[in-house]
């Protein structure tokens, strides 16, 4: 029920990502007006803007992409619940996923409150590689931390729209995962708080322009295409038909000709 009211209230949020521009129609909260998501698929981060990450060094952001293809989560650690939920539905999704972190990607979870230090990184990071539960994971997972000048910077590039709300003492915000390139391009988004695990790693391997992934994997992205609209992977029915016929006609042509040795051998 909780995660159900979660999922109702950022998709409202999510939907005010054209919204706020002070329409009639637009009936939330004024606090909430400000608060969305406006994608910039292709649109390239601020690398250069300095970030901390748990154990207090400070690199220019392009330092953690490490030339692989990132999963990328804004989040802040004092968050009460929200951004709880994306971290724990994160791991949850990352960890059929039989790709490495630190190998063939990278996970950065990056805080949106300027308050946020090295401490509370740290402590974010332990919980979330003790949930993931595989090993060596640590090496391929970073919580970065970042003054006002460096978040806003981030944020803007990701379309990121988010406000302090000071009656409530929290941060009202949406939530989404995105997938970036390994030059730092945004490839795509996955807003809410559902990330399906075929679309993560469909997500990385075509971000990764084939630098990871298998054959199934590029034959799942020949026969699925992203739908920006849904944040899903969905199918392409013809090509999925022609993949179909052709891999039946192997199938069939591989059949005859082992029948035809066996024929040959009882003769």
């Amino acid at each position: 029920m909780r995660r159900a009211a979660l999922a109702a209230l950022v998709l409202a949020l999510a939907g005010g990502a054209s919204a706020g521009d002070g329409s009639p129609a637009d009936e939330r909260p004024l606090l909430l007006r400000d608060v969305g998501l406006a994608p910039h698929p292709g649109a390239r981060l601020p690398l250069d803007a300095v970030f901390r990450d748990e154990a207090g060094e400070a690199a220019p952001l392009g330092r953690w992409l490490e030339g692989r293809p990132v999963v990328l989560s804004l989040v802040y650690f004092g968050c009460p619940m929200l951004c709880g939920e994306v971290m724990n539905a994160l791991t949850t999704s990352l960890r059929p996923i039989a790709l490495e972190p630190g190998k063939d990607f990278t996970v950065l979870a990056v805080s949106f409150d300027p308050r946020d230090g090295p401490e509370a990184a740290r402590a974010k990071k332990s919980a979330a590689i003790a949930r993931y539960g595989r090993p060596g994971a640590a090496r391929g997972w970073h919580f970065l931390t970042g003054d006002a000048e460096a978040i806003r910077r981030l944020t803007d590039a990701v379309g990121f729209r988010y406000v302090w709300d000071a009656a409530g003492g929290q941060f009202a915000h949406v939530a989404v995962v995105t997938v970036l390139t390994p030059d730092g391009r945004i490839a795509r988004y996955f807003p809410g708080i559902e990330y399906p695990a075929r679309d993560l790693r469909l997500a990385l391997v075509e971000a990764s322009e084939g630098r990871i992934g298998t054959v199934v994997d590029r034959l799942l992205l020949f026969c699925y295409r992203y739908d920006a609209a849904s944040g899903r992977y969905t199918p392409m029915i013809a090509r999925a038909v022609r993949v179909g016929a052709a891999l039946t006609a192997l199938a069939l042509g591989g059949l005859i000709v082992m029948l035809r040795r066996q024929e040959r051998k009882a003769t």
